[in-house]
C-alpha cells in the first residue's frame, strides 16, 4: 500500500488584526475574560472585497511552490470550507480555474472545522487507490461574514484564514499511519449556520461537552491504531477552537503543553484553516521537523470529528535530529 503524506504546505492570513481590546469597544466584554475563557488574544479579518476563494488561491499557490510539484501534475482539488463565495460554484471550482488546472476534477467538502482532516483522508484514499497521484487540499474559511458581531458568546471566537497541502506518495516510514472520522447528526442544532439570517449559532455548553470528550478519545484512538504510545507523539495539533478544549485533549494524551501546538492566541478559531495554519507556524518555529510523529485532531458543526496520526516529511534525506 502506498504511503501518503504532505508534499508541500502553504498558508495565508489577512493583514487586518482585530484584538480583544477592539471587541471591548463594541461589546460588553473584556480582554481578560476572552483570554481566560478561550485563549484568544487576536484574530485576522479579511476585507469585505476578499472572498474565501481569494484566500484559498493564495494558500494553494504557496503549497504548490513548497511541494515542488508542477501545477500541471495536480489531479484533483478538494476545498474544505463552510463559507463558500456562492452556494455554487464550489470554491474548488474557482481555485481550479484561477490556478489554470484545466479539466481537473474539483469539489468542496463541508465538515465545518473538521473539514481539513476529512479532505486529507479523502485525498489519501484516492492516492492509495491509484486513481490520482497528486491532490491539492485546501482548508479555508471567511468566518467574519457569518459571525453575529452582536453576540458576545460567539463573536470573539472566530477569524479568517487559509491553509493548503499538496498530498502525494512519500517514502516508507512517512505519511499517514492511521485516521478516524465520525459524525453525530443529532448534534447539528448545537452548532449551525442559521438559514434565516445566515449567521453562525452555537450552544456553547453542549459543544464544549462534546468536544472535550471527542477530541481526547480520537487522539488516543489514532495513536493506538498507528501502533504508537503517547511518548511516540512529538506534537499534538488540535483544531484551535478553545484553549480549554485543546488542553483537555492534551491531558487525555498525557502530554505536556510544550508538545501541543497553540496558535489560537494569534488567529482565533479559523475553522477548516486552523490545523494547517498551526502546522505551518510550528514548522517555521522549528518545533516540527521531518520524521516527527504528529496527531491532528478536530471537531466541528454537524457535529463532526476526525483525527489523523502521521509521520511528517517526504523522505529520509530531510530527516534530522
Amino acid at each position: 500500500m502506498k504511503n501518503v503524506g504532505v508534499l508541500g504546505l502553504g498558508t495565508y492570513v489577512p493583514d487586518k488584526v482585530f484584538t480583544n481590546f477592539d471587541f471591548e469597544k463594541i461589546l460588553d466584554t473584556s480582554d481578560e475574560w476572552i483570554t481566560e475563557m478561550t485563549g484568544i488574544k487576536e484574530r485576522r479579518f479579511a476585507e469585505d472585497d476578499m472572498e474565501t476563494s481569494d484566500m484559498a488561491v493564495l494558500a494553494a499557490e504557496r503549497a504548490l511552490a513548497d511541494s515542488g510539484v508542477d501545477k500541471e501534475d495536480i489531479d484533483l482539488v478538494i476545498v474544505a470550507t463552510s463559507t463558500g463565495d456562492h452556494r455554487f460554484p464550489a470554491v474548488a471550482n474557482i481555485v481550479q480555474d484561477r490556478l489554470g488546472l484545466r479539466n481537473v476534477p474539483s469539489m468542496d467538502q463541508l465538515a465545518a472545522c473538521t473539514g481539513f482532516i476529512y479532505s486529507m483522508v479523502t485525498a489519501s484514499q484516492f492516492i492509495q487507490a491509484g486513481t490520482y497521484k497528486n491532490v491539492l487540499v485546501v482548508g479555508v474559511d471567511k468566518l467574519s461574514k457569518i459571525t453575529d458581531f452582536t453576540d458576545r458568546s460567539t463573536a470573539v471566537l472566530f477569524g479568517d484564514g487559509a491553509g493548503a497541502a499538496v498530498m502525494g506518495e512519500v517514502e516508507a516510514g512517512f505519511g499517514i499511519k492511521s485516521f478516524e472520522l465520525g459524525s453525530k447528526g443529532s448534534g447539528g442544532p448545537h452548532l449551525y449556520d442559521d438559514k434565516e439570517d445566515g449567521r453562525l449559532r452555537m450552544n456553547g455548553r453542549e459543544v464544549f461537552k462534546f468536544a472535550v470528550r471527542q477530541m481526547g478519545e480520537s487522539s488516543v484512538n489514532v495513536t493506538e491504531k498507528a501502533g504508537f504510545t503517547n511518548e511516540d507523539i512529538d506534537m499534538l495539533v488540535p483544531h484551535q477552537a478553545n484553549i480549554r478544549i485543546m488542553d483537555a485533549a492534551r491531558e487525555r494524551m498525557n502530554m505536556p503543553r510544550e508538545r501541543m501546538s497553540c496558535t489560537i492566541d494569534k488567529f482565533g478559531n479559523t475553522s477548516a484553516a486552523s490545523i494547517p495554519l498551526s502546522i505551518n507556524h510550528e514548522l517555521k518555529s522549528g518545533k516540527i521537523k521531518s520524521g516527527d510523529n504528529l496527531v491532528l485532531v478536530g471537531f466541528g458543526g454537524g457535529l463532526t470529528w476526525g483525527a489523523i496520526c502521521l509521520t511528517w516529511g517526504k523522505n529520509k534525506e530531510e530527516t534530522h535530529d
